[in-house]
């Protein structure tokens, strides 16, 4: 699939030789919408086709995925989600948007609520797919029931051990929980498959240089706000596959201590919701902006 029907496509510089690949789409008050792990922004094709008829839709590959650049990691900040959070800001910007609604999923998600939270004056409205916030995602990461996440391990260690392991066999890596995470085979077609497989193979250092800084800065970031009992000051959605009852913690509580106007819901659908049930997810994001 070559992108997003009906879609345009460029590129828009975001900070000194960095710049995104965004699809734009659609008229309206503007919705950006943010990929996961191990995707690229061709996960919004079904939502985002369907959102543009009332919104301009704005899908960028993140920094460090995609045909996005993916500058080299050379300290802590160049792969935080504030710096990837700050790029969002810019994309709009120079899109001519100095306020919109943000919606993420899984990374996507993580950068979403950096966003949020380092511009309050920018994002109106806020929707989370299947994440915790940083901070609490390590708290909930306990004893064996942790192996579910063996990825965020890996991928935490110094340079190197983690980029050589997932290149040498990196079809096989990124496969694996495009696998694992769906339900419905289905949603995730083989050449949709294929250009995710492809895009991964060909930005290792810099997705483990993401899940690093997850590691990280991004806990110190989170820690702060946290201290500083700064919370979301807009309305959230929130919708998670029952991951608390499964590893024993309760989400929309964790939630809540960080966004006082929630409505957080579970879905049946596989973690590539979007894809796998994208009429819920629509409706989800339109309820959201009626708020």
């Amino acid at each position: 699939m070559s992108g997003i029907e009906g879609f345009e496509y460029r590129r828009v510089g975001v900070a000194d030789g960095v710049a995104l690949k965004v699809a734009v789409g659609g008229v309206g008050s503007p919705v950006v919408l943010l990929h996961g792990f191990p995707e690229t922004h061709l996960m919004w094709r079904h939502v985002a086709v369907e959102l543009a008829g009332e919104h301009t839709v704005i899908c960028p590959d993140l920094r460090g995925y995609g045909d996005s650049d993916k500058p080299v990691e050379d300290g802590e900040d160049t792969y935080s989600k504030r710096t990837m959070a700050a790029d969002v800001v810019a994309v709009a910007k120079a899109l001519g948007h100095e306020r919109f609604a943000l919606v993420g999923h899984d990374r996507g998600a993580l950068v979403a609520f950096r966003a949020a939270m380092d511009h309050p004056d920018v994002v109106t409205h806020l929707a989370s797919l299947d994440v915790l916030p940083t901070l609490d995602m390590w708290s909930v990461m306990q004893g064996t029931s942790a192996a579910v996440g063996f990825h965020l391990y890996l991928m935490a260690q110094p340079p190197g051990l983690a980029e050589t392991m997932i290149a040498a066999s990196s079809d096989a890596f990124f496969g694996y929980f495009l696998d694992l995470w769906v339900k419905d085979p289905a949603a995730i077609p083989a050449d949709i498959r294929t250009a995710y497989l492809d895009a991964c193979r060909a930005a290792v250092p810099s997705i483990v240089a993401d899940y690093r800084a997850s590691a990280g800065i991004d806990v110190r970031h989170d820690q702060a706000d946290l201290e500083a009992g700064r919370k979301l000051a807009m309305p959230v959605s929130v919708v998670q596959q029952d991951w608390g009852s499964a590893l024993g913690f309760d989400a929309a509580e964790r939630w809540r201590a960080w966004a006082p106007d929630l409505v957080h819901s579970t879905t049946t659908s596989g973690h590539f919701m979007a894809e796998e049930s994208p009429q819920e997810i629509t409706d989800v994001i339109r309820n959201l902006l009626k708020r």
